[in-house]
């Protein structure tokens, strides 16, 4: 197979997004951030990475970091939810129950927290605090969470919808069918929901469960309980990684990263632009990746939008679609072009063609977004492209072992 004229692998942090091609740098997208972030790390860690610095996050399957990193690049959010890690502050409200602190926690200290219910017989052994919100506004709600001498935890949130419960033992949801639950491993879990919100204040409790249902009384020991660590609250139709907070909400910034390539880089007659990458929701944004000129005229746009659509949008002529993919998952997606034959692959299967198309002009760079649209912010495993179309486009999209697909499609292999 041919030499691609760039090509991105995530290896390594910093300014930039780096290419290994071309290998004196014109191939790096800048990358911008103001703040800090976090990344989960080769050993399954939660990790704060500085401002203006951009992230390689593992992907976890059942609580293992599996595979290669990815780069991540997230919209900006903010944790509404104060002292998100000290639960023991005066701001969580303690009913029918205590918090203990020196656990050890997902980012590798000890500073996770014990919720422990007294020995009152009663429902409600929980912590709470009050956050403003906006009315019939989308919401994540999420906490971490691991069993202790209890399997269970729970929240009731008026504002979002009622109770909520999820099993730590099995990690399962069991109650809220807009509710999920993600693996950290060692024993965490990443215990949430996402809602619309149906007041202006928003009383986020969590409670540690004996039993599976919430409303179910029992009497504590004093002494057994579950752990908790990173609360979480913003403004979202899904989750996006860990914000850190202490007295205030923090914000942390929208990410882009643009600039990769030049002129000489681009083959305007003829090419191949391949992309693996997995959307960070289903979500109804019409999240772009750009090879063009700086216009739409001279335009290749991958586009990834709601119900699971890949589109791809070629000088203003073309709409090429893929309607079957799950864009959550690890996608290769890949358009060829030369005069009047553009084709759309994904994961090795030829999905969409175009038989009339001219040709763009002056194509100088790749974005992580377009002129149109949201950036696709997303995780992105790499990048290729090639400046001739005469390559085998089945094998350039398609996975390379069983492992490999299963993996990008967050199947487990037992």
């Amino acid at each position: 197979m041919a030499k691609p004229k760039l090509a991105l692998i995530p290896a390594a942090q910093g300014t930039s997004l780096y290419s290994v091609l071309p290998s004196s740098g014109v191939g790096d997208f800048s990358f911008t951030r103001s703040g800090s972030a976090t990344r989960i790390n080769a050993q399954g860690l939660i990790e704060t990475v500085a401002s203006g610095v951009s992230r390689l996050n593992y992907q976890m399957i059942d609580g293992v970091v599996k595979g290669c990193p990815h780069h991540i690049l997230e919209p900006q959010r903010t944790n509404l939810v104060t002292y998100s890690e000290d639960f023991n502050d005066a701001s969580w409200i303690k009913t029918d129950s205590s918090v203990t602190s020196g656990f050890l926690s997902l980012n590798g200290t000890l500073n996770a927290d014990k919720l422990i219910p007294n020995t009152d017989n009663t429902p409600n052994h929980y912590i709470r605090k009050t956050v403003s919100i906006s009315n019939l506004t989308d919401y994540s709600y999420s906490f971490f969470a691991k069993k202790g001498e209890y399997n269970f935890v729970s929240t009731y949130l008026s504002a979002l919808g009622g109770a909520y419960s999820w099993d730590l033992e099995n990690g399962v949801v069991i109650f809220g069918s807009n509710a999920f639950i993600e693996n950290y491993g060692n024993g965490w879990y990443r215990c949430g929901l996402n809602a619309t919100s149906s007041s202006t204040s928003l009383s986020y409790r969590i409670y540690a469960n004996k039993y599976s249902d919430r409303n179910i009384s029992f009497q504590g020991d004093g002494t057994s309980g579950v752990y908790i660590w990173g609360a979480q609250l913003e403004e979202s139709s899904y989750p996006t990684s860990y914000i850190k907070t202490t007295s205030a909400a923090v914000t942390r910034s929208a990410e882009t990263a643009n600039g990769s390539g030049d002129a000489a880089t681009f083959n305007n007659s003829e090419g191949v632009l391949m992309l693996e990458t997995a959307a960070l929701a289903d979500s109804s944004n019409f999240r772009n990746f750009s090879l063009s000129d700086g216009s739409t005229s001279n335009l290749i746009s991958f586009i990834l939008t709601s119900t699971n659509v890949i589109r791809i949008d070629f000088t203003n002529q073309a709409q090429l679609y893929d309607l079957t993919t799950d864009i959550k998952n690890n996608n290769k997606i890949l358009v060829s072009y030369k005069l009047n034959e553009v084709k759309l692959y994904v994961n090795g299967f030829l999905k969409a063609i175009d038989t009339n198309a001219t040709m763009p002009t002056n194509l100088n760079t790749l974005r992580f977004d377009n002129t149109i649209g949201e950036p696709l912010y997303s995780k992105t495993k790499q990048i290729q492209y090639f400046d001739t179309a005469d390559i085998d486009l089945e094998q350039l999209t398609s996975w390379v072992s069983f492992q490999e697909m299963a993996e990008a499609q967050l199947y487990t292999i037992e």
